[in-house]
């Protein structure tokens, strides 16, 4: 069973280091999500499998 992880709000890679912070989900479909850490900017999106991923 997937976690629901709506557009804005934050999600954690498995196996992410503590000291790295949480990326902010931008969207998810069909399996995946676009993500991105807020330093980043905008327009620098990661696409990441959503099984990768659970809620912050």
């Amino acid at each position: 069973m997937l976690d629901l992880l709506a557009p804005g709000s934050f999600a954690k890679l498995e196996n992410q280091p503590n000291d790295l912070p949480p990326f902010q989900v931008i969207n998810c479909k069909g399996g995946r999500c676009w993500v991105r850490q807020q330093s980043w900017g905008r327009h620098v999106q990661w696409e990441v499998e959503h099984c990768r991923l659970k809620s912050a």
